[in-house]
């Protein structure tokens, strides 16, 4: 017994098929954990932006000062997924140094995520700009 070249080509339309529906599923499991690393990057920020502020009452505005080793000690610095940067952090410090805003701002392949960027300020206040799914959804 033999295979027929229709038996075949019914094999490879259904598994081209099935590849078809998951490839996209892969694609959005991956984005949705490259989130979570960019949710974690914020939430650390803040909590070494406190820690500066508790010792120096204002807050940082250069990545050293966070304890972050970045090119030329300026914003933004990346944020690492599996050896390569899906995000990058950056953090505007108000005039005077009481007040921040920090953004993950999703580059390469990320930027096709629907929960666009992430945003945290000194308030604890988290929020999304450029996002196509609520914010409540995302964080």
């Amino acid at each position: 017994m033999g295979f027929t070249l229709i038996e075949l080509m019914i094999v490879v339309a259904v598994i081209g098929i099935l590849a078809a529906i998951a490839y996209p599923a892969y694609q959005q499991y991956i984005r949705k954990s490259r989130r979570a690393d960019a949710k974690m990057a914020l939430l650390d920020l803040a909590a070494r932006q406190e820690r500066f502020s508790s010792v120096n009452n204002t807050y940082a505005s250069s990545p050293s000062q966070l304890g972050y080793v970045a090119a030329g000690d300026v914003f933004p610095v990346g944020v690492l997924s599996g050896g390569q940067a899906y995000y990058q952090l950056n953090v505007a410090v108000g005039t005077p140094a009481t007040s921040y805003s920090a953004t993950a701002t999703p580059t390469a392949g990320q930027a096709l995520d629907t929960c666009g960027t992430y945003t945290l300020n000194d308030l604890g206040v988290q929020g999304n700009t450029s996002n196509a799914t609520a914010t409540a959804d995302c964080w």
